[in-house]
């Protein structure tokens, strides 16, 4: 890799980073490109070469986030053989996951209202929608003409799930609830 394409690299990281960040502690809406600057030390035209603008840097951040989570729940379901616990261990795994601030905001939070259902879904389906949906398929407990909608139906109970977790004080608790609910929902008592 040449010299430029490195510095081009480690500033799209910087960017990312600080812009994580914010996205994280203010929401989009109370996240300035000013304030990206500010913080990264570059220029407006600097910025704008690797970002056309807020939302194309939200987007990135968004991409980064979900890749992040997706290493996170393949690492959690290595080596498990049996596609239904495999699929109740990733539920659980990205449950937990979402408690994280940085994901909480910005993947089920922002991502939703700043993207738009369908860019957000697509960006989705690239990611944990596309696991849990190949997860729930490899079970065989959903018939394939069904599959697209019981993996839409099970993805909106785990982010719920994932968001009262996230907010409630006993999260071990509240993890064991969600776990009894999963056992339940996939019949697996």
């Amino acid at each position: 890799m040449n010299l430029k394409a490195e510095r081009g690299a480690a500033t799209r990281d910087k960017v990312l980073a600080i812009a994580t960040r914010l996205f994280a502690e203010r929401g989009y809406d109370d996240t300035s490109i000013e304030t990206v600057l500010q913080e990264s030390g570059l220029s407006r035209g600097a910025l704008y070469h690797h970002y056309a603008g807020k939302e194309a840097l939200f987007e990135a951040v968004l991409e980064a986030t979900e890749s992040a989570v997706g290493v996170k729940l393949v690492q959690a379901v290595r080596g498990i053989k049996d596609p239904a616990t495999a699929l109740r261990t990733g539920v659980l795994t990205w449950i937990r996951l979402a408690g994280d601030p940085v994901v909480k905001r910005i993947v089920l939070i922002d991502a939703p209202s700043v993207l738009g259902w369908e860019r957000w879904r697509a960006l989705e389906e690239r990611h944990s929608f596309g696991m849990l949906k190949t997860a729930l398929g490899a079970t065989g407990a959903v018939p394939a003409e069904h599959l697209d909608l019981h993996a839409h139906m099970l993805l909106a109970a785990v982010n719920e799930s994932a968001l009262l977790v996230a907010r409630g004080g006993d999260h071990a608790g509240a993890e064991a609830a969600v776990e009894e609910f999963l056992r339940r929902l996939l019949r697996q008592d």
